[in-house]
């Protein structure tokens, strides 16, 4: 079982910038989709960004699509969320979720068996 540590959240102005990590212990990342889905305060969990288990695809929701980047890093057994151009609505607790061997990281929250606590990213207007 992988447990998982987001890092990096806080309170940051609009337009600002965060970047997020995900830092993994108890097994290698190695071959497993990864994702950043988000919750805010009354609303449901949203997909937020996914990087495939090869590392050769991401997907993003269309809100934050040209503004954030997720990226893996193997070696160092960590996925990052850069997020730049951070809007008000960006508010919410990013989680960090993986996903199973050799799996697919399009299913929403379903494709994706382990979850971190959160780390809060509040952005002010």
């Amino acid at each position: 079982q992988v447990q998982l540590v987001e890092s990096g959240g806080g309170l940051v102005q609009a337009g600002g910038s965060l970047r997020l990590s995900c830092a993994a212990s108890g097994r290698t990342l190695n071959n497993y989709g990864m994702g950043w889905f988000r919750q805010a305060p009354g609303k449901e969990r949203e997909f937020v960004a996914a990087i495939s288990w090869s590392g050769k695809s991401s997907y993003y929701s269309d809100s934050v699509e040209g503004r954030f980047t997720i990226s893996r890093d193997n070696g160092k057994n960590t996925v990052t969320l850069q997020m730049n151009s951070l809007k008000p609505e960006d508010t919410a607790v990013y989680y960090c979720a993986s996903g199973r061997r050799f799996g697919p990281v399009l299913g929403g929250s379903g494709s994706f068996d382990s979850w971190g606590q959160g780390t809060q990213v509040t952005v002010s207007s």
